[in-house]
């Protein structure tokens, strides 16, 4: 049947470039996987030295059975540690901001509850000038 295939591929042109772009296509996401699979190896903090060239020895040495055994045993915890990982990438970017732009909102957010604090009369004109130089100082 493959025999047939490459035959029929060879005999007309555009099949061939088909076939051809569909191996190149192939060969391309098999070196994504294979890396992935390795970035995951190096990244994933339950796993001791030993454990994790164990693993890459297995997947380099013997891609094909190495990638599809390390898929099969630990392919569901991929996704979960994956997902743990741009969750605590998030959780620092956030905690970043936080820091960057002060645990009260800014100046912005404290000139406004002070322009409605005056609004409403809880303080004076002068005391507003106050206050807002202090924020604007800070």
């Amino acid at each position: 049947m493959r025999d047939s295939m490459v035959n029929l591929a060879v005999d007309y042109p555009l099949l061939n470039m088909f076939w051809t772009m569909l191996m190149l296509f192939l060969w391309i996401l098999w070196f994504m996987l294979l890396f992935r699979i390795i970035g995951d190896i190096f990244r994933d903090d339950d796993l001791n030295g030993w454990g994790k060239a164990g693993w890459s020895a297995f997947v380099i040495l013997l891609p094909f059975l190495g990638v599809f055994v390390y898929l099969i045993a630990r392919g569901r915890s991929m996704g979960e540690r994956e997902l743990k990982r741009i969750r605590q990438n998030e959780e620092q970017f956030r905690s970043y901001v936080r820091e960057t732009t002060g645990s009260g909102g800014g100046q912005a957010e404290e000139l406004s509850r002070l322009a409605e604090l005056k609004n409403s009369g809880a303080i004076t004109e002068a005391e507003f000038t106050q206050a807002k130089a202090k924020v604007l100082a800070s």
